[in-house]
């Protein structure tokens, strides 16, 4: 088992600073999971990724810097044998897919990844947020647990 150390907040100078943090540090290459699992991050995806709805509309709206200073969190969880591992949560679907995988750390750190149709060593990061309010923990801990491979 792989017991990771989380590293501190990432304190940048701005928005700018976080980009460029994150293009270097997960764009170039893949993080592999504790179990093997090459995860593929996407420099257009920033906006999605540390963007949040400041009306709770799904309008990602507002940069969240509490999103942004957990950003080195992303490769510790996906590192991190010791997380829960649920199904993600399709919404238009209305469904689990084990497809998804929901990793959760330190009581409410979320890092969701996407495994790829044909090759199920193959991942695409699809977000890493704080599950903030005690109904969005809730639903995800309820969640099926997300089968070993």
């Amino acid at each position: 088992m792989v017991r990771v150390e989380y590293p501190p907040l990432l304190i940048l100078a701005d928005e700018a600073a976080y980009k460029a943090h994150f293009v270097a540090k997960y764009c170039r290459v893949p993080v592999e999971t504790f179990d093997g699992i090459q995860v593929w991050f996407r420099s257009d995806k920033f906006d999605h990724d540390f963007f949040e709805s400041s009306q709770r509309n799904g309008v990602k709206d507002r940069f969240s810097i509490v999103r942004a200073q957990r950003m080195n969190w992303i490769e510790a969880t996906l590192q991190d044998s010791q997380a829960v591992l649920k199904q993600g949560w399709i919404k238009r679907e209305k469904r689990y897919d084990a497809m998804r995988r929901v990793a959760i750390v330190r009581g409410n750190y979320i890092v969701v990844i996407a495994l790829h149709l044909r090759d199920f060593q193959k991942a695409n990061f699809v977000t890493a947020y704080l599950a903030d309010t005690p109904r969005t923990l809730s639903q995800i801990q309820s969640a099926p647990l997300w089968p070993r491979r």
